[in-house]
């Protein structure tokens, strides 16, 4: 396992430390001038998969401008860098590495809603997003629901009854949060 540089690193020293051959199977972010590695597993994954899926289809069926992001797209934000599961931005990327434009949107789905550790990053981003004016979907798949952040401070929940509208940022959307979570085989 790779070890992380002991002091606080800037944008261009996070960038060329993520890029070593040892670190290359890692997700990284930095946050405060921290490595940070970012927890996943599989389910996650799929539930990420599932949103950025109904995001694009739309996006295409509707015409609309704008792209999606998965897990292995970095943002440069306010000095920190992020690799939101899924999000959402305008532009197309004109160049290779971290986009220096914060998303429009970022879905950070938990990994593990029982990590003290992974919440407290959570929060810490939660802020930083909020300042960069970027809404946040935070999805718990325990609960079954989905958070919404606004730059405001607002939060709206939605649980798995319930369709959650794009507002703003994807007028026109609405997701069917139970098409999120996937279903548990039955012991048939």
């Amino acid at each position: 396992m790779a070890s992380y540089p002991k002091n606080r690193l800037s944008i261009a020293d996070f960038y060329d430390f993520a890029q070593r051959p040892e670190n290359a199977q890692r997700h990284l972010e930095l946050i405060d001038g921290e490595v940070v590695d970012v927890p996943s597993n599989i389910l996650a994954s799929t539930i990420a998969i599932r949103i950025a899926t109904l995001i694009t289809m739309w996006l295409m069926q509707s015409n609309s401008d704008g792209n999606v992001s998965g897990a292995d797209g970095g943002y440069v934000i306010e000095g920190h860098v992020f690799v939101p599961d899924v999000a959402f931005y305008r532009d197309f990327p004109k160049a290779k590495g971290f986009s220096q434009t914060p998303p429009l949107l970022a879905v950070e789905v938990i990994s593990d809603p029982g990590s003290h550790s992974e919440q407290a990053e959570l929060r810490r981003k939660l802020s930083i997003y909020r300042n960069a004016d970027v809404v946040v979907w935070v999805v718990d798949f325990e609960a079954k629901q989905i958070e919404v952040h606004f730059p405001d401070n607002r939060i709206e929940i939605y649980d798995e009854s319930m369709m959650m509208p794009g507002g703003d940022i994807l007028p026109g959307f609405e997701l069917a949060v139970k098409d999120v979570f996937p279903e548990e085989p039955s012991d048939d």
